[in-house]
């Protein structure tokens, strides 16, 4: 593989990335140009800064605001707080699942 530089514009969720993540390039032979980059589905991040959880609040559907490491924000659910690590679908910038370690 090789390493390329890519303008934030060519992502379509630039502030889900983290430095060094992985994303596959399609590359004009002719140019050198990208023609188009995928990004991982899914990217694992952690949340910096949200309101506590209230315990006894995983059985709702409401969700609260939460900044995630790369500075973007994702609604939540009630029980997570700062620290946890999130997976979040980089094509909707949307929750998925709390990750345990």
């Amino acid at each position: 593989y090789s390493q390329i530089a890519l303008q934030k514009a060519t992502l379509d969720s630039p502030d889900l990335m983290k430095e060094g993540e992985v994303v596959t390039v399609l590359i004009n032979a002719e140019d050198g140009l990208p023609l188009s980059v995928e990004m991982p589905a899914n990217v694992i991040l952690e949340v910096t800064h949200t309101e506590p959880g209230v315990k006894g609040n995983t059985a709702t559907n409401a969700t609260k605001p939460a900044t995630v490491e790369t500075g973007a924000i994702v609604n939540v659910p009630l029980f997570i707080n700062e620290g946890d690590k999130i997976k979040v679908e980089t094509d909707k910038g949307t929750y998925k699942e709390r990750i345990k370690e």
